[in-house]
């Protein structure tokens, strides 16, 4: 049985649960104008009683009041207009505009439709009483929820969250080689060109960004290597932040993310007072992602990287 379907799903199945109710109140109101002798089709509704509150309105005007797009507001009207609802011309004024306005036949049907509207707003008003929890004002709380977040925004986060669970964050080894080389080289050569600096760095991670007293981590997916940042060191509270790359697989996961918090925890660790970064400005994910880190923009000392064209620090 279908309620038994939601039994099972719960309240993930939110949306079906209320298109089922909508389905269910749509037919009874179908039977209800039936009662009253009215021939309408209950998604009139909101069109037909706005134009009987205020007639002669744009498509765009009554799209606003009721809350509809345009387009379901247009084929509504044209519905009623082959019904002989309504009367469809263009503005004087404006030519764009179609003006909307109930015909003689509803101005007719109107005082009908006026009883009609007391008579259920009297059973709902029933309705609500009888119920423990007030409907009408959770899909008000709902709406205004939504519209500070959408249900796709807040799917997308949480997956990201359930995602980045399943991310580990690492001290490089000997055996992560190949894959930090591998990550970083995809990055760059995906919107720049290795340079001599780069080719130095990563064939020997260990004697050039290790041994000085820099570190690098890598994240693990799964236990696949996704992503990876190194710390070079500066001075004795100065450490750059450098060699940051997510393979495109595991973009969305926030790896960038934990990378970066793992890493500032880290200088930290090391002593450091200063991170700071080389960047590009076309990669305005991940400038973005450094502001959010806590990083601001500087003008540091000449980079040896010709991609460079923007330096940001962060104070810890």
């Amino acid at each position: 049985m279908q309620n038994d379907f939601f039994q099972r799903t719960g309240a993930m199945a939110l949306g079906s649960r209320l298109r089922q109710t909508s389905d269910r109140l749509t037919q009874e109101a179908a039977k209800i104008y039936q009662l009253y002798g009215l021939e309408i089709e209950p998604r009139w509704f909101p069109v037909l009683y706005t134009l009987s509150q205020q007639d002669n309105q744009s498509v765009a005007q009554l799209a606003v009041s009721i809350g509809h797009s345009q387009a379901s507001v247009s084929q509504i009207v044209k519905e009623m207009q082959g019904r002989g609802y309504v009367h469809v011309a263009k503005s004087a004024d404006d030519g764009r505009k179609t003006i909307v306005t109930l015909s003689e036949k509803t101005q007719q049907q109107l005082p009908l439709l006026q009883e009609q509207i007391a008579d259920v707003a009297q059973v709902v008003d029933v309705l609500l009483g009888q119920m423990q929890h007030n409907i009408w004002q959770a899909l008000d709380e709902l709406d205004y929820l939504l519209d500070q977040q959408s249900m796709l925004a807040r799917t997308s986060r949480q997956r990201k969250q359930r995602e980045s669970g399943r991310v580990e964050i690492v001290a490089y080894e000997e055996s992560y080689h190949d894959s930090f080389r591998r990550l970083n080289q995809e990055w760059i050569t995906t919107y720049f060109t290795m340079e001599a600096a780069d080719y130095q760095a990563l064939d020997h991670p260990y004697e050039k960004i290790i041994q000085p007293g820099g570190c690098i981590l890598m994240a693990l997916y799964d236990g696949e290597a996704v992503g990876t940042c190194a710390l070079l060191k500066m001075d004795d509270e100065t450490y750059e932040l450098a060699k940051m790359a997510v393979s495109p697989r595991a973009q969305g996961r926030h790896v960038g993310w934990l990378l970066g918090q793992a890493v500032l925890e880290k200088a930290k660790q090391l002593g450091a007072t200063t991170v700071y970064l080389e960047s590009n400005t076309i990669l305005k994910p991940a400038i973005s992602l450094y502001h959010k880190l806590g990083f601001e923009r500087v003008k540091g000392p000449a980079s040896p990287y010709k991609r460079c064209n923007i330096q940001m620090k962060r104070i810890l």
